[in-house]
């Protein structure tokens, strides 16, 4: 598959989206349109005030609330996660939060067969996809499943005013790495190559505004507009060597997950462009920097720009650890325009690692 018009498989999840200022007020009648008697909302312990303000607009159809939502999914959050679901006597969730909460409600979908309501309040993009991770014995699994798509996503631009730029701008780069990885995705079509320019477009007119003003309205609009465009291609094909560097180092390490994801991709992309020049071209043309070997320059400058932490050092991650993560790279097939070898890994973390200018 190439990507240009002369043969290819696209396929669209069926999620319904809202998207405005202000969409949350509309939670209840989607939950009523839904079937639903008794909503538990999701959350973090950081997204408590939150979560209670949507409890409280759900008036009787509000079943409580429970903030066991972790990073990563460990089993054990699903766990109990699922009693609180029980107690409550809850037939739908409402997931409000970031990855790490629609990730927990993927779960108890998979698992218990639950009915989620998403409200976004980071560029996760994790919504949009039927993608699903849980941790267990220091490692994290993945995989695809449609019953883990939410019923419905409301994003709600205001909620990402309150989002401090050491969070807007990883949270953001997140973003563009799902959009990045899907330009050369083995399966990736021309719906979805444009999606993602869009999406990297979007985002890096965005991104700098949102992280200098936070309260900025249209910024956050159209950063989320960009999330949600990257979260729909992330959905829709493979990802490549940067998701699963991302898997590996969450899963062993407990890194932070969108921060891991900033850090990452520049050297990624700078170690796919001599295999795919074509697609990380339209890359960098859509971060504003055309020419051969920009993309993996301009993100690191996007990086730079927009994020206060910027090596795998300053996130946590272990020296000792390069060589272990590079090995446990290799142990799964994942798609990548370029093979890498261990060493290759290695070379790649160790840049990661000291925060200097991919090469």
């Amino acid at each position: 598959m190439t990507g240009d018009l002369n043969e290819f498989v696209a396929h669209f999840w069926p999620v319904r989206v809202v998207f405005g200022a202000g969409s949350t007020e509309r939670i209840p009648a989607e939950v009523k349109r839904l079937g639903a008697r008794r909503a538990l909302v999701l959350c973090t312990p950081d997204q408590r005030d939150l979560a209670q303000r949507v409890l409280g607009d759900l008036g009787d159809l509000g079943a409580g609330f429970h903030d066991g939502a972790v990073m990563h999914v460990p089993e054990a959050s699903v766990t109990r996660a699922a009693q609180a679901a029980r107690d409550a006597d809850a037939d739908l969730l409402v997931a409000v939060g970031g990855g790490s909460t629609i990730g927990l409600a993927k779960a108890l979908a998979l698992h218990h067969g639950m009915r989620f309501v998403a409200l976004p309040t980071t560029y996760a993009g994790s919504e949009m996809t039927p993608i699903w991770g849980l941790t267990a014995d220091g490692a994290k699994r993945t995989g695809r499943d449609p019953r883990v798509l939410p019923s419905t996503v409301l994003y709600d631009p205001h909620h990402l005013t309150s989002l401090p730029p050491e969070v807007t701008g990883p949270s953001g780069m997140n973003a563009i790495a799902h959009a990045v990885e899907s330009m050369y995705a083995p399966d990736r079509n021309p719906i979805t190559m444009l999606l993602a320019e869009e999406s990297i477009r979007a985002m890096a007119q965005g991104l700098p505004v949102a992280v200098d003003s936070p309260g900025d309205l249209d910024a956050r609009t159209r950063t989320l507009y960009a999330a949600w465009l990257a979260g729909t291609v992330l959905g829709m094909v493979s990802m490549g060597l940067h998701h699963k560097l991302c898997h590996v180092l969450g899963g062993r390490f407990n890194l932070p997950h969108a921060p891991m994801h900033a850090v990452l991709l520049p050297h990624v992309a700078a170690f796919n462009e001599v295999a795919a020049p074509a697609e990380l071209g339209r890359v960098a043309a859509a971060l504003g920097a055309p020419g051969p070997g920009g993309a993996g320059a301009a993100l690191h400058a996007l990086l730079r720009f927009t994020c206060t932490e910027r090596s795998l050092a300053a996130i946590g991650m272990p020296a000792q650890g390069i060589y272990d993560a590079a090995e446990h790279a290799l142990a799964d097939a994942y798609a990548n325009p370029r093979q890498a070898s261990r060493e290759d890994i290695a070379r790649l973390l160790r840049a990661a690692f000291t925060g200097e200018m991919p090469a």
